[in-house]
């Protein structure tokens, strides 16, 4: 059983004090990004061009075994989250406040999340409300193999909150399964009942991540998407469209493009199209 050692209150200023540092001594590069909001079914899709991504490109040209959380820099680290997990900062950063929740010892992305994994998410979704998310390996959008969740703010952009939540509200439920219509893609929503404990959140969120896991594609890569109120869930058929990659924050409603033409590629096909290429087509509609 793991244990944390996060102290309550304490990290919203564990995080403003790391970014100031961590900007000091070089190690923290956040992209310049222009956005736009595309409306497509309901949902208010962001779409960010990054002006620069050559530091990060260059980055992940680096030899296939390297493993940035293992050692992970010092300028980045926030602080302990519990024996088996810490808080790091994420070097390459699009929104602010950008944070990693990492394994101490090396584990296989690819691996079942489990209760130590949930326990150090709840230990930091009670200080931050945030978006969790995760990407189950490389077809879903992972480009380390060493096991992380992720967590951003929920304002994905200035005042525009995850957009996906316009159309989670409709959600259409068998027993505690929910689908959305507007999603053309396999998927599975479970609404998450509120609990006074982390043990009682980790528990209710091991069981719910089961549950999905076992109605959709067994062993398939899925992406992950978690707030303090909802998990959701989508299988993958493939990493990119075209050469646009794809990870959970897509499905959230919020698309990365490297170029202008990758843009109006976006804009062109639109963006449930494109999620709907690289999930998995649902069969129920």
């Amino acid at each position: 059983m793991s244990e944390i050692l996060l102290k309550p209150k304490t990290l919203p200023a564990k995080i403003r004090s790391q970014i100031t540092h961590a900007q000091r001594q070089g190690s923290l590069h956040s992209l310049p990004t222009e956005f736009e909001i595309v409306q497509q079914d309901g949902i208010a899709f962001i779409l960010r061009m990054v002006i620069n991504l050559d530091r990060k490109e260059q980055a992940q040209k680096k030899q296939a075994d390297f493993n940035p959380f293992l050692p992970y820099e010092e300028d980045l680290y926030v602080t302990d989250i519990s024996d088996t997990h810490v808080c790091l900062l994420n070097k390459y950063n699009v929104v602010e406040e950008h944070l990693l929740i990492v394994t101490r010892t090396f584990v296989e992305q690819q691996d079942l999340l489990n209760y130590a994994d949930f326990l150090a998410v709840w230990a930091i979704l009670s200080e931050i409300d945030g978006l969790v998310f995760y990407n189950s390996g490389p077809i879903a959008g992972a480009s380390v193999r060493h096991k992380h969740l992720q967590l951003v703010p929920r304002d994905l952009a200035p005042h525009q909150g995850i957009p996906i939540e316009s159309v989670l509200k409709h959600a259409e439920f068998e027993e505690t399964i929910g689908i959305v219509r507007a999603f053309p893609f396999s998927h599975g929503y479970i609404k998450l009942t509120p609990s006074d404990s982390l043990t009682g959140a980790t528990e209710r969120s091991v069981d719910s991540y089961q549950q999905l896991l076992t109605a959709l594609v067994p062993r398939s890569p899925y992406n992950l998407l978690m707030t303090r109120e909802w998990m959701l869930i989508v299988p993958r058929s493939q990493a990119s469209y075209q050469d646009i990659a794809v990870n959970s924050l897509g499905f959230a409603g919020a698309m990365l493009v490297r170029n202008q033409q990758q843009l109006e590629l976006v804009k062109a096909d639109q963006p449930l199209n494109i999620l709907k290429e690289v999930g998995i087509k649902d069969v129920r509609f």
